[in-house]
């Protein structure tokens, strides 16, 4: 008689990938992303010793407006990466990529709390920018190793500016809000440098006004969306 087969057996077929196994993987991370699942990795930033000064409604409403906007930004950041690194065949760039995705997922947990904490929600339009998003990110890829870093370089200059211009913008008692922001500009910071470092290229200045177009579109939509 021949022994009754226990999950052991069949250990060796459950760790077989199949061909649709990336796929399923970008769809359950995508998922993740967009239904507040993602956990940072690092602590909150704004983890302030004292609590702020109240805000008054509109002062809410408009820092809330402004997190929203960049929790769209970390939407598309993760998305452009892995759509970047998931045609990649160079594994040091692909490796970049991935590390600078992880980070952004950190942003997005950190924009998702502050979020709450104003009382307020994401954007609703979330599934379409990381739709669009994960599509441009293939596209740079195909363009080349050089090109392709240089389109994660161009990103995170362009994000540095919108940062520069919400900390400007955000009001001066907000001071939760500055901490996230000030960190997730640095955060921007070095993953530009590391795109640049590890051969990124300029692009022509009609896709980087292209980029910009595109920016100031989701940016204007996500603060009221």
């Amino acid at each position: 008689m021949s022994a009754v087969p226990t999950l052991s057996d069949f250990a060796p077929f459950s760790r077989r990938r199949g061909p649709l196994d990336p796929l399923f993987a970008e769809v359950d991370r995508a998922l993740r992303v967009l239904t507040g699942a993602a956990t940072a990795s690092r602590p909150y930033p704004a983890e302030a010793p004292e609590p702020n000064p109240a805000l008054s409604d509109r002062e809410k409403r408009h820092a809330a407006g402004l997190m929203r906007v960049n929790h769209v930004g970390e939407v598309c950041a993760q998305a452009l990466y892995r759509g970047q690194a998931a045609v990649c065949r160079e594994a040091p760039v692909k490796a970049l990529l991935l590390d600078a995705a992880a980070e952004e997922v950190d942003h997005l947990a950190w924009c998702s709390q502050r979020l709450e904490e104003l009382g307020s929600r994401p954007s609703l339009l979330n599934p379409v920018w990381y739709a669009g998003s994960f599509t441009l990110g293939m596209l740079a890829s195909y363009a080349g190793t050089a090109r392709n870093l240089g389109f994660m370089a161009e990103t995170e200059r362009q994000v540095e500016e919108h940062l520069d211009g919400h900390l400007s913008s955000l009001p001066d008692t907000d001071q939760r809000s500055r901490e996230i922001v000030n960190k997730m500009k640095a955060d921007e910071a070095q993953h530009r440098a590391n795109a640049e470092n590890a051969g990124g290229v300029s692009l022509p200045a009609p896709v980087r006004g292209l980029m910009r177009a595109m920016s100031r579109v989701m940016t204007t939509t996500a603060y009221r969306l």
